[in-house]
């Protein structure tokens, strides 16, 4: 993705994948508008204490 493009895009779903193809996108040169369902973004990592394999706090 090298190529700067403009244009508008929407994400649906706040997850780490969707965060991470948001980020991607907007660095390409996208508008992107992150939608979410929920209250916070995060998907189901922000819901864990601790992350496999260091057990650091994902908080």
């Amino acid at each position: 993705m090298n190529d700067k493009t403009t244009g508008s895009v929407a994400v649906i779903g706040g997850g780490i994948s969707g965060m991470l193809s948001a980020l991607d996108l907007a660095n390409s040169g996208y508008y992107v508008y992150l939608i979410e369902k929920g209250p916070s973004i995060g998907g189901v990592m922000s819901q864990l204490d601790k992350t496999f394999p260091t057990n650091d706090c994902a908080m």
